[in-house]
């Protein structure tokens, strides 16, 4: 299995360097194009390849790993219309509305689109997938960090309304090292994991041996 990964910021960046030390295959994409990644394909190693967007987004698991206000075009950049049950792993923390993102009613804010969770508003971007929410509550650097600590494994929490899906992204956590906590469907865990706002936000914890 491949991953794609759609972002090479910080988030990608360290998501990739993570997936591969762990022996996945991973294929990562920006918007500039496979060129500006010769640098961190050769500094990653074996394992890491560079993409286009619609590459990354043909993998069977597909990391969107842009900041919030880039949602829209890192999808439509992707060119799919229908994901057909891709998983779609959604790293994002809102900042503000996705672009063209109409406003929710009064009084809702830009962390929680008319009463919806950030990431029940990307689900509406990736239509037939299957979106879980992950790898959004620690900093990349920690992210980017041996899961494994001399305490206990890092602790990822995730969220969405396909159980299969949470259950394989758990999967590829913890074969990274990382130990996976399913908070259920998007409405009630990701509430509790999104950024701002969710009380696991931020949260650096282990889980002991």
């Amino acid at each position: 299995m491949t991953i794609g990964i759609i972002g090479a910021g910080a988030v990608g960046r360290a998501l990739a360097g993570r997936f591969v030390a762990a022996g996945e295959q991973v294929v990562i994409s920006n918007s500039r194009g496979p060129r500006s990644l010769r640098g961190l394909v050769s500094s990653t190693g074996p394992g890491l390849r560079a993409g286009t967007v619609a590459e990354a987004a043909e993998e069977e698991v597909v990391v969107l790993a842009v900041p919030w206000r880039r949602l829209r075009a890192a999808v439509a950049a992707a060119a799919v219309s229908d994901w057909q049950e891709r998983i779609v792993i959604d790293t994002t923390n809102p900042s503000g509305p996705p672009i063209g993102h109409p406003p929710g009613p009064p009084g809702s804010g830009p962390d929680d689109p008319g009463g919806r969770t950030s990431s029940e508003v990307v689900a509406g971007l990736v239509p037939g997938s299957r979106l879980v929410k992950a790898f959004n509550t620690l900093r990349p650097d920690v992210l980017g960090a041996d899961p494994r600590t001399p305490a206990g494994r890092r602790v990822i929490f995730l969220s969405g309304n396909h159980p299969g899906a949470n259950g394989r992204v758990a999967r590829i956590a913890g074969r990274v090292g990382w130990a996976a906590v399913d908070l259920g469907p998007l409405a009630e865990g990701g509430r509790l994991q999104q950024v701002p706002g969710g009380p696991l936000a931020t949260l650096h914890l282990v889980m002991e041996p």
